[in-house]
């Protein structure tokens, strides 16, 4: 079967790790029998250089028209650095985001044991984790209206909005996936202080009876941060707003040693965008020592949540695995002793056809 994927490589390190996760698949189909057909289209710096937009309409059409879309990263250092930039990179995420409906982001945070010892914590106390991270995405600080500055430039102003409905969607998707794991949702807020958490956790215990074999606790995210260092193996599924979700699943990323290694999901209403939780790392961009990992496992979530391959989307799981096994990794994960993205992407494929042949 032919699937239509729509490839968003972005800024900085996107593209080299892009083509590292288009190689994985096209050796995937070779021993499965599938084909992919890839279009690629512009976003972020690179599409503002281009079209002035940081999300241009044909970017929209090709996402629409395709089953699934595979993005790298987003952000330049020159709009970093410029407060005063009208149009930014980051603009045509949330555009994305909006347009498509991509309501909710996945992220599975794993312990690898092969990479324990690169891990900043101890090996005893990440041991075991396994993690499912779900965090809102189109509402929140994020997206609240009013915001802006005020007209002597001394005060600024975000808004922090949910309605019912938004919360609701996000968090029986969190019960729908322990339900498949440990039974377990740890919902994430502030609800001794914010109005909107306090909303949160009304509307997710009353959730929670729809899923009598649940376990469903709740949270501070200040706790929560802390916990996730200290215990990270004590969680199953997290399910929590967007910017509380922005931040903590960037610090459990550090569980595995390094951001590039986590892949993540943003499940749509009618397509959905897989993409690796790490930047555009524009100090990295073209010198081939960027972990592609990230996008890979992306990529073989696209397969299983997308398009229903299970068995592929694992066979390219084991073969990450067995490479970084190996010691074929990136500089991220061994200054000492590294490979460049390519070398460690041609032995991902190489171990894709030697598991699949």
């Amino acid at each position: 079967m032919n699937y239509k994927i729509a490839l968003l490589p972005g800024d900085g390190i996107g593209p080299e790790v892009i083509e590292q996760a288009v190689n994985v698949l096209n050796a995937t189909g070779e021993v499965a029998g599938h084909t992919f057909t890839f279009t690629e289209g512009l976003v972020g710096a690179v599409a503002i250089d281009h079209t002035g937009n940081p999300f241009p309409e044909e970017t929209l059409d090709l996402c629409r028209r395709s089953d699934a879309i595979l993005f790298g990263a987003i952000g330049h250092p020159k709009y970093d650095n410029d407060p005063s930039a009208k149009v930014r990179p980051e603009q045509g995420l949330l555009r994305m985001r909006s347009e498509l409906g991509l309501y909710a982001n996945v992220r599975p945070v794993k312990s690898i044991p092969a990479l324990g010892a690169m891990s900043p914590l101890k090996e005893d106390i990440i041991a075991g984790t396994d993690i499912v991270m779900i965090r809102e995405l189109t509402g929140g600080i994020y997206f609240g209206k009013p915001r802006g500055r005020s007209e002597d430039g001394l005060t600024a102003y975000d808004t922090c909005t949910y309605s019912r409905y938004e919360i609701e969607r996000v968090v029986r998707l969190g019960c729908q996936y322990a339900t498949q794991r440990k039974k377990k949702v740890t919902v994430i807020d502030k609800a001794n202080v914010l109005a909107t958490s306090r909303l949160w956790r009304e509307t997710a215990k009353e959730i929670s009876t729809e899923y009598p074999d649940l376990e469903m606790d709740f949270m501070f995210v200040d706790n929560a941060a802390m916990q996730l260092i200290r215990n990270p193996s004590a969680f199953d599924v997290i399910v929590t707003e967007n910017m509380f979700g922005d931040i903590l699943s960037d610090e459990a990323s550090v569980i595995t040693g390094s951001l590039g290694m986590l892949p993540s999901a943003s499940i749509g209403l009618t397509a959905s965008l897989y993409e690796p939780i790490h930047g555009s790392f524009p100090q990295a961009a073209g010198k081939n020592i960027a972990n592609p990992v990230g996008t890979i496992l992306s990529a073989a979530m696209m397969l299983e949540l997308s398009f229903g391959l299970v068995k592929e989307a694992q066979l390219i799981t084991r073969a990450v695995e067995k490479t970084i096994e190996e010691g074929i990794v990136t500089p991220d994960l061994n200054a000492d002793n590294s490979s460049s993205t390519t070398e460690m992407g041609k032995r991902i494929c190489e171990q894709v056809r030697a598991f699949g042949g």
